[in-house]
């Protein structure tokens, strides 16, 4: 495994990290958890990442379960705030109130005295943006959060929260999470530019597309039997990317990895870690193979010949604008 300083801080995450989006406490079992996270530390992956919102805590708890067995210093956990966690009117957002009464609960979730590393979700326009900024400041005060992030912050909004925390002498953010793949690639506009200019270094969600960029789903197949888009309770995001053009773009990545000797994913995810301003890609995975697939993708150096090409075979899916 290599590792990457995240944003300016001295705090150094695996160049893969794992989530528990949709999988752990959802699709997957717990033995599932456990297992992945075993072959994540046998790795060297050192990044975990989690939310509230994920299945209403049930990701955390999932996660947390499995990583009690090894020592806290050893990895850096991460987890996220804004989603409704409940029917009140403040049991969602970035106010002072949601922030602090979230990170205890999940700090509980979790099983831990701190987060690494604490996430606003998304942008909360109901809410000042000092008001969040000092709220988090106050959780790194008193130790219960190492260092603050955000996800899916427009370049305008990271630029804005960085010079007020300046203003204040506020604690700085470290890191920005957005979606980011071969085929959603609106980071490269404004956010990697100005991100890296105040210090914040990208830990990118759905490098793989939601698996799409593995190479199982072929154009005008059904989703094979037991792969998350054949799942209806977790596939509302991947069916986006089922169209034929996206597909067989994919079917013609697949071809190149195969003349690299690499697989799919490896190739999808050397590509995003080629951009210097990405610390970390955030995979998920429900078997322990995937997650040792994907850690290999580290060692994988796409050459200029290579990338051109890259961007020969995704020029007819260059305007690909996935409904969320």
């Amino acid at each position: 495994m290599k590792y990457r300083r995240l944003g300016n801080s001295g705090l150094k995450v695996s160049e893969i990290g794992l989530g528990s989006w949709l999988t752990y406490g959802t699709a997957a079992e717990q033995k599932a958890a456990d297992a992945c996270i075993s072959k994540a530390f046998e790795c060297g992956i050192n990044f975990f990442d989690t939310a509230n919102a994920y299945n209403r805590g049930e990701g955390e708890k999932a996660m947390g379960a499995a990583l009690r067995a090894y020592e806290r210093s050893s990895y850096v956990l991460s987890t996220k705030v804004f989603f409704p966690m409940g029917d009140d009117v403040n049991n969602r957002g970035l106010s002072r109130k949601h922030i602090m009464e979230q990170c205890e609960a999940s700090l509980r979730r979790l099983g831990t005295d701190y987060i690494d590393v604490y996430f606003c979700h998304r942008f909360d326009r109901e809410t000042p943006v000092e008001e969040t900024l000092r709220a988090l400041d106050d959780l790194t005060a008193q130790g219960k959060i190492l260092y603050s992030a955000v996800s899916e912050w427009s370049a305008a909004q990271i630029s804005d929260a960085t010079g007020i925390s300046r203003r204040l002498n506020l604690r700085p953010l470290i890191s920005n999470q957005p979606i980011y793949n071969m085929f959603e690639r609106y980071i490269e506009d404004e956010v990697l530019e100005v991100s890296q200019r105040e210090g914040l270094g990208q830990v990118v969600f759905s490098p793989l597309a939601q698996g799409i960029l593995t190479g199982k789903y072929k154009p005008g197949q059904q989703p094979p039997a037991g792969t998350r888009a054949a799942d209806d309770s977790v596939n509302g995001v991947i069916r986006s990317y089922f169209r034929d053009d996206v597909l067989t773009v994919v079917g013609q990545l697949d071809e190149l990895a195969n003349s690299l000797d690499l697989k799919l994913s490896q190739l999808a995810l050397a590509w995003t870690l080629r951009q210097p301003g990405v610390s970390s890609a955030i995979i998920g995975a429900s078997k322990p193979a995937q997650v040792e697939e994907n850690a290999r993708a580290v060692d994988a150096v796409l050459s200029l010949d290579t990338l051109e090409r890259i961007e020969e075979i995704l020029k007819p899916v260059a305007d690909f604008a996935p409904a969320r």
